[in-house]
């Protein structure tokens, strides 16, 4: 049975258990004394708690609570979805539904859980546990939602396991299994031989009082007279039969009566089975391995009279985790736009004409990206430090937005030249048009203060290129164009992935013709196998194939091969499946 309490300076834990887990495991200790705690963890799988919530402390930490008689076990509710919504059919122990409501209910209010609609308790007395989740569309992801929930509310408890109990010496102690168990049988063993002594006793007075009534029976009609005629009968019946004190007082006790219809037959028939009676206790208090063997039968038939099936399935499961403030926002396509001066706004859908929209006077549009509104927008300036907000928190763009200096810190004169909504976990090419770039992934994009971090060192006279997103770092190919209308064309996996730095070279340019803005990078463009570079300068187009393209393969760094005539001013690059 399960326990808790606190007494001086200490405590005590102990989950309920199964009964016919901890039977068995006490057979197979009486069978196999020197058992160690993982084999009679064979057999105690856990604690069984009075619920069908599920355990989910993994197998090996169950283990170690066992070995130690310390930890804790968590429990988590059982849920199912019914035509789309989550019901929730069983709660860990002690966890009151009502408490687990008012917690979904507050998270609902505070407008922590957007995609859950309503609400309900259907529970009654066929279903004693039936809380009703309503997610807001069958696009919710319920797995997700319930990690939340279970990371987040009593909907998954953790109980304190501490088996610090008096044993046998008189003495508290955290006990392992083992020990537990082991002292168990010793006072086990202990209890049965007291009870079979104490039958014992009682047998052999019955057959001495039962000896003495036989000699009355035998001797009636002397005993009454002795009777009848002496003041002081009992010692004369104990002289003259040869009586003990306690025979003679049972003789006197027993009624006139009773004593006629005793029969010798009957005296004798209750004497041959207090008689083997006295034999089988004898043989019993004789031997220790009998007396195991008792122990043990009683055991078996206990668990199997009072015992039952596991009421709490221990089920392996991924650790809860708690959605992040982003991953609560609803998801919906936006696009984020910057101006020339800095000013920011979120507008809502991808199809957003951003040139088109309304600039302060003399303003205009700079850059532009699409995303999710659960993504961070993060804005890189031109001394190459990279800054990031969520994107749901910038302005509409009904109106002309806010200026990023309101919100975050840039060095002084810098201007904010590119937007992006980066996933994560996606890699993209940053570059300065000095021809130097590295490979970053998504999350080294994103800033968590407000002076930005440093992210693309950029040689003098250098400015940024907007990044490019990769599909496959491993078979894409990277191309690169100069004002001196110079193309190198490579595989990407020749850049490194960096966090932040000045990278490596892309394409050769002298530095002081970068410096005095003589020859540049132009642009970028991340290829995949047999895709077509398109390159625009002014009115004119030139479409390169994947055979067209071999010509300006190169190796990472080398100055790259001239194009034809009339594009040593390329002004752009596209790419087209």
């Amino acid at each position: 049975n399960g326990t808790t309490g606190i007494a001086v300076g200490m405590a005590t834990d102990v989950p309920p258990h199964n009964l016919r887990e901890v039977a068995a495991a006490c057979v197979r200790l009486l069978d196999e004394p020197n058992a160690s705690v993982e084999q009679l963890c064979e057999h105690v799988q856990g604690p069984d708690f009075p619920t069908e919530a599920e355990i989910v402390t993994p197998r090996a930490d169950l283990l170690k609570i066992y070995e130690t008689g310390r930890g804790s076990v968590r429990m988590r509710a059982v849920y199912r979805v019914e035509d789309g919504d989550v019901v929730v059919t069983a709660l860990p122990h002690q966890v009151s539904g009502s408490k687990v409501l008012e917690q979904i209910a507050g998270q609902m209010q505070a407008k922590k859980l957007p995609m859950v609609a309503d609400l309900r308790d259907e529970s009654d007395h066929e279903n004693p546990c039936r809380i009703v989740i309503i997610p807001r569309s069958n696009r919710v992801d319920v797995e997700a939602l319930m990690q939340h929930l279970f990371a987040t509310t009593d909907l998954e408890s953790s109980y304190r396991v501490n088996t610090n109990v008096i044993g046998l010496d008189g003495r508290p102690q955290v006990k392992n299994l083992r020990t537990l168990l082991s002292e168990w049988l010793t006072y086990r063993i202990g209890t049965v031989r007291r009870r079979l002594q104490f039958r014992l006793d009682k047998v052999e007075k019955r057959l001495h009082l039962l000896e003495g009534l036989l000699v009355a029976f035998l001797n009636l009609d002397e005993v009454i007279h002795i009777i009848r005629t002496e003041d002081q009968p009992k010692p004369v019946l104990m002289a003259r039969f040869e009586l003990s004190e306690l025979q003679a007082d049972y003789i006197l006790d027993t009624r006139l009566r009773q004593l006629a219809r005793l029969e010798e037959m009957k005296i004798r028939g209750e004497q041959d089975e207090l008689a083997k009676e006295r034999e089988r206790l004898l043989a019993l208090l004789g031997s220790e391995s009998k007396l195991k063997k008792l122990v043990r039968k009683e055991l078996i038939e206990d668990a199997e009279t009072y015992g039952d099936d596991r009421r709490s399935p221990i089920v392996e499961r991924a650790e809860a985790r708690a959605l992040s403030e982003n991953e609560l926002l609803p998801s919906e396509p936006v696009t984020v736009v910057i101006s020339d001066k800095g000013w920011a706004r979120c507008a809502k859908g991808h199809d957003v004409d951003a040139s088109g929209l309304s600039y302060k006077a003399g303003d205009g549009f700079k850059a532009a990206a699409a995303g999710r509104s659960n993504q961070y927008a993060v804005f890189i300036d031109s001394t190459g430090r990279s800054y990031s907000l969520a994107a749901h928190s910038l302005p509409s763009a009904r109106g002309q937005g806010e200026p990023l200096t309101g919100r975050l810190t840039p060095p002084p004169g810098a201007s904010f030249e590119c937007v992006m909504l980066p996933d994560d976990e996606a890699l993209y090419v940053i570059a300065s048009d000095a021809g130097y770039g590295f490979v970053v992934k998504g999350e080294d994009l994103q800033a968590k203060n407000k002076a930005g971090k440093a992210l693309l060192s950029l040689p003098k006279g250098a400015k940024v290129v907007a990044p490019r997103p990769l599909a496959s770092r491993e078979e894409d190919w990277l191309a690169a164009v100069t004002t001196e209308g110079r193309l190198l064309v490579f595989p990407v996996r020749d850049l490194p992935q960096l966090g932040k730095g000045k990278g490596n070279k892309i394409i050769g340019i002298p530095g002081e013709r970068v410096a005095s803005r003589e020859e540049y990078l132009v642009d970028l463009a991340v290829l995949s196998t047999g895709a077509t570079l398109v390159l625009q300068a002014g009115k004119r187009t030139l479409s390169l194939k994947a055979e067209d393209l071999e010509h300006y393969k190169g190796e990472r760094g080398r100055r790259g091969n001239k194009l034809p005539r009339g594009f040593q001013r390329v002004e752009g690059l596209l790419v087209e499946a």
